[in-house]
C-alpha cells in the first residue's frame, strides 16, 4: 500500500500557511517566528519605525533566511515520525532539537547493498599518477 504524507508550513499566529520563518531579538533575547506572507508584512511594519530609530548591532547584516522547501517539510515530518516511534518526545511544529536531528541521521546513515546486476560493468583500473608539487626546501644556514 501506497503512503503520502503531506507537511504543510504553519503560521504560528494564525495557522494559515507561512512563508517562512522571521528572526528578530528584543531584551538580549533572539526569537523566530513562522509567518505566513501577510503576518511577516505586518510585523515588519509595525516594528519599522523602532528598527529606523535603533542603532544595528552584531555585525554585518545577513542574507534573508531562506523559506524552508516542500524536501525540507517532508524530512522534517519524517523524523518527527521515526522519532514518535522511537518514544522520543517531539512537538508537532516548530524546531526539531538538533539531538534528535542527529540521531535520525545516523540511523539513516547505515550502509545500504545494492544490488547485483549482470549487466552491472566491470569497474575500470586507471593509473594513478604522480604528484607535480615541489615540496619547499629549508635551509638552517643564516641568510
Amino acid at each position: 500500500m501506497a503512503q503520502q504524507v503531506d507537511v504543510s508550513f504553519v503560521d504560528d499566529l494564525d495557522g494559515r500557511e507561512a512563508e517562512g520563518t522571521v528572526s528578530f531579538a528584543l531584551d538580549g533575547a533572539t526569537y523566530e517566528i513562522d509567518l505566513s506572507a501577510r503576518n511577516g508584512a505586518r510585523l515588519r511594519e509595525i516594528l519599522a519605525p523602532f528598527v529606523s530609530a535603533g542603532r544595528r548591532t552584531g555585525g554585518a547584516a545577513r542574507a534573508p533566511r531562506r523559506a524552508s522547501g516542500a524536501s525540507d517539510r517532508a524530512r522534517n515530518q519524517a523524523v518527527r515520525e521515526w522519532a514518535q516511534t522511537q518514544g522520543l518526545g517531539v512537538s508537532t511544529r516548530g524546531r526539531l532539537p538538533s539531538e534528535v536531528v542527529a540521531a535520525y541521521e545516523a540511523r539513516n546513515a547505515a550502509p545500504v547493498a545494492e544490488p547485483v546486476s549482470a549487466a552491472a560493468p566491470e569497474p575500470v583500473e586507471r593509473p594513478r599518477r604522480r604528484s607535480t608539487v615541489q615540496q619547499p626546501t629549508f635551509s638552517s644556514a643564516p641568510g
